[in-house]
């Protein structure tokens, strides 16, 4: 049980503060001296006053040197003096006679403090152990060399972080261990995929908005910024971000600081910053999609991750990992594989990377029949045609992009930014290719 510990500078409701000690979860010890705290382990301290303000002032100044919240009870009931008692190193004043309510729940949170960071430690060990390093299977020269390189920003938890590879390569799952594996593993790691927000959303969400910021702002709200503080903010698909948040970004990366929509404070940040992209960035900084100074403010540490294709000696042991993955989550004997079953495995382009690896070992675990996985086995199941209802034919490559790209913009409800991400390709680009000014020779983000 956490203790309180209690310096009472007068005898008034002496008689409350064991109670309420006890109904707050604390024991309770009384200090005859300030000093008393040094080395104490108490959760917090109990000023129980009456006298002078400087009396009381005096005391906080004495206590507050000792790391712990001091909690002043005091007989003097104006702003000015919490003001002057708050200043001198309380966390909180309140006037006798006290609001008990207020007071027990400011005691609570305090008892509670201990068990939530052993809680959060807790987690984050689980989370550490789950996010090993040496849990991310690869014995390829490309994966282990992108692995060494991540773990030496470990311990430099300030650095900035770009991540890129092609979809399903494990682009977070790399993020996610420099995190539970450093110094910032007990704080937020928070997450947001920038395709995949609205551009009038993902300022807000980013940086967050004042009350009354625009139409909908019925309340303040923190943004992730300031929700990762501590912590790690991973921006997934960076290569999204609309050129006009990205000088914003660049800001946020260089002072340390952030604002919300409709703010005036700039509020200090204190994290380190992943990013990752599918899209080449070097790439976009020449289409002028994607700022220069941006990019290099990024990609202080760069970490590239290999197709899977590009790793073929893994896909095999990854696949077997898999396997036996799946039959321990649900209950069922592990399949082996066929010679025919390991060269389709082997020869397959694998466009989904270790993900669609993953997701088809899944599916093979659960409808195995009889424990063995033959070529036919692992056979994607049919796909239903795809309509191409009012588009001409014969038609130019840069007709049927356009009308391919028209489609799946009606089918994201008019959401470019999804609409890009669904389609694997820049905003910018999906942007040429409804304007029919797109080249029809390829595209560094891909084509439709």
């Amino acid at each position: 049980m956490p203790t309180l510990a209690l310096f009472a500078l007068s005898d008034s409701f002496s008689e409350l503060w064991p109670r309420l000690a006890a109904e707050c979860g604390f024991d309770l010890v009384t200090l005859s001296d300030p000093r008393e705290l040094t080395g104490s382990s108490a959760a917090a301290v109990l000023l129980a006053g009456g006298g002078a303000e400087g009396e009381m002032e005096g005391a906080v100044r004495r206590m507050a040197g000792s790391g712990i919240d001091v909690v002043a009870v005091g007989s003097l009931p104006n702003h000015r003096t919490a003001a002057t008692i708050v200043r001198a190193g309380a966390a909180e004043y309140f006037a006798l006679p006290p609001d008990v309510a207020l007071l027990a729940s400011w005691l609570r949170e305090r008892a509670e403090r201990p068990k939530q960071q052993e809680r959060r430690a807790q987690f984050a060990e689980a989370e550490r152990a789950k996010y090993r390093f040496t849990g991310i299977l690869g014995e390829s020269a490309a994966i282990k060399g992108a692995l060494a390189r991540a773990s030496r920003v470990i311990p430099h938890p300030a650095v900035t972080v770009l991540i890129s590879g092609e979809t399903g390569t494990g682009k977070e799952l790399v993020a996610r261990a420099i995190h539970y594996n450093g110094p910032r593993r007990e704080a937020p790691f928070v997450d947001v995929n920038c395709a995949a927000l609205p551009d009038h959303l993902l300022e807000s969400e980013l940086f967050g908005h004042e009350k009354g910021a625009f139409t909908d702002a019925s309340a303040a709200k923190p943004g992730l910024f300031e929700l990762a503080n501590g912590g790690t903010l991973f921006l997934d698909e960076i290569g999204h971000l609309p050129l006009g948040l990205q000088g914003k970004l660049l800001r946020a990366l260089e002072e340390r600081v952030v604002r919300r929509v409709g703010g005036t404070k700039n509020i200090a940040v204190d994290l380190r910053v992943i990013a990752a992209s599918h899209v080449e960035l070097a790439a976009a900084v020449k289409r002028g999609e994607f700022r220069e100074d941006l990019f290099y403010r990024l990609n202080v540490v760069p970490i590239e991750l290999p197709a899977l294709r590009q790793r073929r000696d893994d896909i095999l042991p990854l696949a077997r990992h898999f396997l036996a993955k799946f039959a321990a989550d649900y209950g069922l004997p592990a399949p082996t594989f066929t010679p025919a079953a390991e060269r389709e495995l082997l020869h397959r382009d694998w466009a989904g990377n270790v993900r669609e690896l993953r997701n088809l070992m899944e599916r093979c675990t659960l409808l195995s029949v009889d424990g063995v996985l033959d070529r036919d086995d692992l056979v994607e199941p049919t796909r239903a045609p795809v309509h191409t209802d009012g588009i001409p034919f014969p038609a130019t490559i840069a007709e049927l992009q356009k009308a391919a790209a028209r489609e799946m913009l009606a089918l994201c409800g008019g959401n470019k930014s999804e609409a890009a991400r669904r389609l694997g390709i820049s905003r910018p680009r999906l942007q040429r290719l409804l304007d029919g000014t797109a080249d029809t020779g390829g595209d560094d983000d891909g084509d439709v």
